[in-house]
């Protein structure tokens, strides 16, 4: 992917000020079509944005507009130890079992450990993955190797939807603690 055709936040923000500026601008100068222009750079900020931050979880990996990023296979396994020790917390409670319940809780509070491991090592790989990427095609574009640059670029992207993966997962569970 061309970086002309990747989603940016940061270009995100960029038009969005920009379209906010001439906006403003043609408010004072009462030239609507700079006022639409501006709207029109506010709307293709907000929509970059968007598909910057867009992405899918499946289970084991994640799918953006910037690729494929296989999950860390702690993430999936810690998912698995909460449910287990959910479920033997439950039936515990229902035989009258404090053993059983203790053993889910436990299993349960472990899971939640693993799959937070595995979600930073995903988050720290991702990131690195970025920054090697955005640094290694900034430098193959300077030096015009065109490959190297295709390479690092993909890198970047695979880096970044490594950690969108990890942010939709981390909001998930935000949302899924403000409702109880």
């Amino acid at each position: 992917m061309s970086a002309n055709d990747n989603t940016s936040t940061l270009k995100s923000y960029v038009d969005s000020a920009t379209g906010a500026v001439q906006n403003v601008v043609g408010s004072v100068l009462g030239s609507s079509g700079d006022q639409a222009q501006g709207q029109a750079k506010q709307n293709k900020g907000q929509a970059e944005y968007d598909a910057s931050h867009a992405s899918i979880k499946v289970p084991g990996a994640t799918v953006s507009a910037s690729g494929v990023s296989k999950d860390d296979p702690d993430r999936a396994a810690g998912s698995w130890n909460q449910t287990a020790g959910s479920a033997k917390e439950f039936v515990g409670g229902l035989v009258g079992s404090e053993n059983l319940k203790a053993a889910g809780r436990e299993q349960n509070r472990s899971g939640q450990e693993q799959e937070a491991r595995g979600q930073l090592n995903d988050l720290s790989s991702g990131i690195a993955d970025r920054v090697t990427g955005t640094v290694g095609s900034a430098v193959a574009g300077l030096t015009g190797d065109r490959s190297k640059q295709t390479e690092y670029q993909d890198q970047h992207d695979a880096g970044k939807t490594q950690q969108r993966g990890v942010e939709h997962d981390l909001q998930k569970q935000a949302e899924a603690q403000r409702r109880e």
